[in-house]
């Protein structure tokens, strides 16, 4: 049977963000469920909480399932929930993960840091937006360029969402993960700041190093992380789900 991918989002952003990664896989003839989470894209409005995400992670790798293996795909926020959850639901029907700008810990000064940065942006007369597409000109391709804001951007979910992932014990959950596993990060990613500590946590998984990219791989070089996800989904075709 065919790989289905379940892809998660970052913050601030949607289900859109995957535009470029969608339409290969289904070019492919692969089934794909890009969610948006609570708070975000389609549902903006909604409060976003940690059970509302894992809800919706689950819900889409259910419903992927009845296809085939299940390749769980996150980046950034979607790629610690997506650890996060593998780990809390082991009777999941997952073959694989693919964890993408994400090795960093969301505690301390840094996620501190981070939160004063997002109220700054915030209180600016237009929230922030002329900046953000500034940064998105300057870093990302013509043809990707417009998909993280393509859903818009959950300004109003995203303080509630940093506060939220402080609840996350993700030492605990990498080091229970056994299925295949793949970090991915850009060369000049920040959030590549404990990436060594989660190749300790999980011996197991496969470290990815996109040259000449930062933290937004997905789109920066699409190419490329579309050939990550034809590596993974390969390795992970011919395995069966995991069963409790």
């Amino acid at each position: 049977m065919a790989t289905s991918v379940v892809l998660v989002h970052g913050i601030r952003t949607s289900h859109t963000m995957w535009r470029a990664q969608v339409e290969d896989l289904e070019r492919r003839g692969q089934r794909v469920i890009a969610v948006d989470l609570p708070g975000h894209g389609t549902r903006r409005g909604e409060q976003f909480t940690l059970s509302g995400a894992f809800d919706t992670i689950d819900g889409a790798v259910q419903e992927a399932s009845v296809d085939g293996p299940v390749l769980l795909v996150g980046h950034s926020m979607g790629g610690l929930l997506s650890l996060q959850y593998a780990a809390d639901h082991p009777e999941a029907p997952l073959a694989g993960l693919v964890a993408a700008s994400c090795t960093a810990l969301p505690r301390g000064a840094a996620l501190a840091t981070y939160r004063l940065l997002a109220r700054a942006l915030d209180s600016l007369p237009d929230r922030g937006f002329w900046l953000s597409e500034r940064m998105l000109d300057a870093t990302i391709p013509p043809e990707t360029r417009g998909d993280f804001a393509a859903g818009g951007y959950a300004l109003d979910a995203q303080d509630a969402a940093l506060s939220t992932l402080v609840g996350l014990d993700l030492a605990d959950a990498v080091r229970r993960l056994t299925l295949p596993l793949w970090f991915v990060n850009g060369q000049f990613d920040q959030l590549r700041a404990n990436e060594r500590q989660f190749l300790r946590w999980a011996p197991h998984a496969e470290l990815i190093v996109v040259p000449r990219t930062s933290h937004l791989v997905t789109a920066m070089r699409p190419a490329v992380f579309n050939a990550v996800l034809q590596l993974a989904t390969a390795s992970v075709a011919d395995s069966a789900p995991r069963t409790s």
